[in-house]
């Protein structure tokens, strides 16, 4: 029988105690990675953007790809950590599991972030170049510091 698109995503808990020793240091591992790249991310845009070269902005942008990367990895790792099965794997999902399980926030900007980082993947142009700048200074850093603080409070306990 074949599965429906909404079963393919379907994301289920399983059992207390499901998480082994190497997934509990595999997140806090991807976690280290990750608050590297969102600190050096954060860094980039204490800089007043109006006074950025544009090879600062593509810096900027080249660091915010990176810090998304290991956002949604680090999520990934957590929420396999905390024994959430999926059925696949894709930085949809991991956002969808992440939004149930109360980890993220605003899981809109999550999905705009996905998508704004597939499209700068693979176009160029000025207008979309300076609107993806922009959305980064004005709500992924805000949406990635959330899930950054978030992670960094579990990572300590």
């Amino acid at each position: 029988m074949m599965q429906s698109v909404f079963e393919h995503f379907r994301v289920r808990k399983v059992g207390v105690g499901s998480a082994t020793m190497s997934d509990d240091i595999r997140w806090k591992q991807r976690f280290e990675n990750f608050e590297r790249a969102y600190l050096l991310l954060r860094e980039a845009f204490e800089k007043d953007a109006a006074a950025m070269s544009d090879l600062e902005k593509e810096g900027a942008i080249q660091r915010f790809e990176h810090t998304f990367e290991l956002a949604w990895k680090t999520l990934k790792d957590y929420l396999i950590y905390s024994g959430v099965v999926f059925d696949q794997i894709t930085p949809r999902s991991v956002i969808k599991a992440a939004f149930a399980a109360r980890i993220i926030r605003d899981g809109q900007s999550w999905i705009d972030m996905l998508e704004q980082r597939n499209l700068m993947s693979h176009t160029y142009d000025r207008q979309t170049f300076e609107a993806v700048f922009a959305n980064i200074s004005q709500e992924y850093l805000v949406a990635l510091e959330q899930v950054f603080t978030w992670l960094k409070d579990k990572a300590s306990q």
